[in-house]
């Protein structure tokens, strides 16, 4: 990746045409105007799609064999990575070294813009080193404009370590040219305010990114059909959440299903395996961990068991 100083033939700071009387217009023709714009966030995932479900299996092997996934990234692009980390804990109850944002400026940067910081590619390489990243990682690097120095710096770092590395883009390959595992262009065209990276860019990015780490957990079992059953039951929502997944899995009782959950300390995915299975909790915790934590896995293991 070249860290470039003229980048006005960047797609992502070229001047949108249909944008051009922008201040000249109603509210409900602003309105209209970001709908037609933000449809071809939609078209650009649809072209990335190989190379998001490239990124899926890499980072899904990655984790399966004791890796972690870090999102890299300034500004918006680290904010975005950064907001994707934080909620994977919640809602699929991994540890929360597992998935990890590195923004450029540190937590600070979340609240207040650090835009000056992006510009420091060693900051980058010393984010990589301080995280101990090694070959069982993988890396994504965002950056919007393809071109920040503080993202080619950790992306660098981490290949030198061994690790898989992603980038994530919103300008073609032409403009700016990256060494990763696996290469991911949202071209979205040009922002209806120029240059505002915030927008369309920020909204496929984070599109790709909630693909990107819902993909990866699917494939390591975190949900049974499309229900999160390893949901962190931390809060009343979250409980209400868990007691009616189990209703509905099961011919239980809203009392019942409650019950239940509190047997298998909160584990949605334990009390599911108790259920179908007839076991007791540490039977059952026992079978998911040989089974990766894969529930469908570990209840077809048991009935071929009892088959033989």
């Amino acid at each position: 990746m070249k860290n470039l100083d003229e980048r006005g033939h960047l797609l992502t700071e070229q001047v949108n045409v249909n944008s051009a009387n922008l201040d000249q217009l109603s509210s409900l023709e602003l309105v209209d105007l970001f709908n037609r714009e933000d449809a071809q966030t939609l078209t650009a995932i649809a072209q990335a799609r190989e190379f998001l479900a490239k990124a899926i299996d890499i980072t899904a092997i990655a984790l399966r064999q004791g890796g972690r996934l870090f999102y890299v990234g300034a500004g918006t692009s680290g904010r975005l990575g950064v907001l994707d980390a934080a909620e994977c804990p919640p809602t699929f109850c991994t540890p929360p070294e597992l998935v990890q944002g590195i923004i450029a400026g540190g937590a600070g940067a979340l609240v207040r813009s650090s835009e000056d910081l992006e510009d420091r590619a060693h900051d980058g390489a010393e984010a990589i080193a301080h995280r101990q990243i090694t070959a069982l990682d993988v890396v994504v690097g965002i950056t919007a404009g393809g071109t920040t120095p503080f993202v080619a710096g950790a992306l660098q770092a981490a290949r030198q370590r061994g690790a898989k590395t992603i980038f994530m883009a919103c300008v073609p390959a032409d403009q700016v040219v990256a060494e990763a595992d696996v290469d991911i262009r949202l071209l979205v065209g040009p922002e209806v305010v120029a240059g505002s990276t915030r927008l369309k860019a920020g909204t496929v990015t984070k599109m790709a990114l909630n693909i990107l780490s819902t993909g990866v957990m699917v494939k390591l079992g975190k949900v049974y059909g499309n229900r999160m059953v390893d949901v962190a039951v931390t809060n009343k929502k979250l409980h209400d959440r868990a007691v009616r997944i189990l209703q509905d899995l099961t011919d239980l009782s809203r009392e019942e299903a409650g019950f239940l959950l509190e047997k298998s300390h909160r584990s949605v995915k334990l009390a599911l395996m108790m259920h179908w299975t007839g076991l007791d909790n540490e039977e059952c915790d026992r079978l998911l961990v040989e089974y990766q934590g894969n529930l469908r896995a570990a209840v077809a293991g048991i009935i071929n068991r009892a088959c033989l």
